[in-house]
C-alpha cells in the first residue's frame, strides 16, 4: 500500500512546533505525497477535531480526497507510516538497532523539549522573540493591537505551564548543563557519521532535530550556546530541515550501523540520555505510581523537582514494552549496547 500523490496527507501545525518540524521532515524524506498548512489557518478548516488539541495534526484523506481522520502524537505517526508507504525507512531492519532507535528518540522529544520550554520562556531575550514571532506565524495580516493581545495571552500560558514541563529555579541548572554536554556529543559524533546510526537517518534524528529547530536555531539564548559549542551541530539541523534529496550506499547493512559496531561518540550519547533522563523517568513513574503530587528526585548530583507527567510515565512503559518484546538474541545485543550507559536501569 502506498500513499497516492493525486491525494496527499495533511500535516497541519507551526514552525516553532518541535514536533511539526519533526514530522514534516520525516515526510520528506521520505517523499511521502503531503501539503503543510498553518494549524487553524483558512486552509486548515476542515480539518477533523482531534481527542487532544496538539499539533502537528496529520489529516487522512478519503477516496475522495476529502478530509476523513485526524490524528496526533509524532512518534505513533511514524511507525504507523512505516506500514502504508514503503521505502527510505526511518526503523532499522535490525531490531536491535531499532530499539536503540527508539530510546534516543524519545530522550529528543521529552528531555530535550525541557531545554526547548526552559530556554524559551526562562530568559528575557527569548521571551520577547518567542513572543513577538510565534503568533505572526498564525498570520501576519492580524491587526497590531491583536497581535499584541495574544503575544500577551501565549507568553502567559507558557510559562505557566514550564513546571508541568519541568523547567524552574531548581532544576534549570541541570538542563542547561545537559544540553551543553548533549551538542558537545552530538558534535562530535557527526564528525565521523552523518546520522545517529549511519549514512541514513533513523526516527530518532528527527526526533532530536525537531527540538534543535528551536534551540538551534529560533530561540537566542540556546541558539548562540549551540553555535559556539557545536557548529557541525548547527548546520546539521539545516541539512535535516529537508532531506528528500539525500541518497546513501547501502553497503552491507543497509546504511546503518551494525549492532556490533556501535561506535564510542554514539555509546557517549547513550550515557547522557542514562545520567539524565533514565533517573528522571525512574522518579516520575515512581511518583505517578504513588500519587505524589511532586516528582523529586537528584539527577547529575543535583535536585530535581517537578509536577508529575502523565505520558512521560507512558514512553517509559513503551520503552519497557519494547524491551521485553525482543528476542533473546536481539534483547542481549541491546544490553550489551546500553551496558554502562546508565539506560539499563530503565530495563532492570
Amino acid at each position: 500500500m502506498s500513499i497516492d500523490p493525486t491525494n496527499p496527507l495533511r500535516i497541519s501545525g507551526a514552525p516553532g512546533s518541535p514536533y511539526t518540524r519533526k514530522l514534516r521532515a520525516v515526510l520528506r524524506y521520505r517523499r511521502i505525497p503531503h501539503r503543510f498548512v498553518i494549524r487553524d489557518s483558512y486552509a486548515d478548516r476542515d480539518t477533523p477535531q482531534t481527542r487532544v488539541p496538539v499539533i502537528p495534526v496529520l489529516t487522512f484523506p478519503d477516496a475522495a480526497g476529502k478530509p476523513a481522520e485526524a490524528a496526533v502524537d509524532s512518534t505513533p505517526l511514524i511507525r504507523r507510516l512505516e506500514e502504508l508507504h514503503p521505502g527510505r525507512s526511518v526503523v532499522p531492519a535490525d531490531p536491535a538497532l531499532a530499539f536503540v532507535d527508539s530510546l534516543l528518540e524519545d530522550f529528543g522529544d521529552e528531555w530535550l523539549t525541557k531545554a526547548m520550554f526552559h530556554y524559551r520562556w526562562a530568559y528575557e531575550a527569548d521571551i520577547e522573540k518567542a513572543a513577538s514571532i510565534l503568533p505572526l506565524w498564525r498570520g501576519t495580516n492580524a491587526p497590531d493591537e491583536v497581535i499584541a493581545k495574544l503575544s500577551k495571552a501565549f507568553s502567559r500560558r507558557q510559562i505557566e505551564r514550564l513546571w508541568v514541563v519541568g523547567s524552574n529555579q531548581t532544576t534549570g541548572p541541570v538542563i542547561e548543563a545537559s544540553y551543553e554536554r548533549t551538542v558537545k556529543l552530538l558534535d562530535a559524533h557527526l564528525e565521523g557519521h552523518a546520522f545517529l546510526l549511519g549514512a541514513r537517518p533513523g526516527s530518532s534524528d528527527f526526533g532530536v532535530y525537531g527540538q534543535l529547530t528551536q534551540l538551534a536555531q529560533f530561540d537566542p539564548t540556546p541558539m548562540a550556546r549551540t553555535l559556539a559549542l557545536a557548529p557541525r551541530v548547527s548546520a546539521w539541523v539545516d541539512i535535516v530541515e529537508d532531506l528528500s534529496g539525500l541518497e546513501w550506499e547501502e553497503g552491507e547493512e543497509g546504511g546503518w550501523l551494525s549492532r556490533d559496531a556501535i561506535p564510542e561518540t554514539l555509546v557517549a550519547l547513550l550515557a547522557e540520555v542514562g545520567r539524565v533522563y533514565a533517573p528522571f523517568l525512574l522518579a516520575n513513574a515512581d511518583a505517578l505510581a504513588s500519587g505524589a503530587e511532586r516528582v523529586e528526585c537528584s539527577i547529575d548530583g543535583r535536585e530535581w523537582v517537578q509536577k508529575p507527567f502523565p505520558y512521560q510515565g507512558k514512553c517509559l512503559q513503551w520503552l519497557r514494552d519494547g524491551y521485553a518484546a525482543l528476542a533473546d538474541g536481539d534483547r542481549a545485543a541491546v544490553d550489551g549496547i546500553l551496558s554502562g550507559t546508565g539506560c539499563e536501569a530503565l530495563f532492570v
